[in-house]
């Protein structure tokens, strides 16, 4: 799995395939210097059940 980040950071695209990312790029004119595309760990593990994203906020919106 790849990620396309742009120059502040930001995730702009994900896929499995390392053309598509580029092709992402280039469809949206993000020059080589304006992108960072990081080959993201395959093993990474998964959580199960189920989180309920408004109660977690709850917690920290103090």
């Amino acid at each position: 799995m790849y990620g396309l980040y742009d120059k502040e950071g930001i995730l702009r695209f994900v896929d499995s395939d390392k053309d598509a990312c580029i092709a992402y790029a280039e469809l949206f004119e993000l020059g080589s210097t304006n992108y960072c595309l990081m080959d993201l760990a395959k093993d990474t593990k998964k959580v199960k059940g189920y989180t309920n994203l408004d109660q977690s906020l709850e917690v920290y919106n103090n």
